[in-house]
């Protein structure tokens, strides 16, 4: 049988699961810059109007947040478990 959490360990494990909220929402911003970042250069090349560049641009702002929501959302039902007694 495995024993009940303590009240410390709960609290170290609610610390690394924010970190881990963290780490994803900086994951979501690094894919975001990347994905701006091919844009601009196609945006430049000439490949994508600059109509095009702004609704891709938007679209990506929005898929950026619905997945860093997500990732919260996950965390704080990850939290609510980690208190659960």
């Amino acid at each position: 049988m495995i024993p009940y959490l303590s009240e410390e360990r709960r609290k170290e494990l609610i610390k690394v699961t924010h970190k881990k909220i963290e780490e994803g929402r900086i994951a979501i911003r690094a894919c975001r810059h990347e994905a701006l970042t091919q844009l601009e250069h196609q945006q430049k090349n000439k490949e994508i109007s600059e109509d095009d560049f702004k609704r891709a641009k938007d679209r990506l702002q929005k898929a950026t947040d619905a997945y860093i929501v997500r990732v919260e959302q996950v965390g704080a039902n990850k939290e609510e478990e980690i208190l659960e007694v």
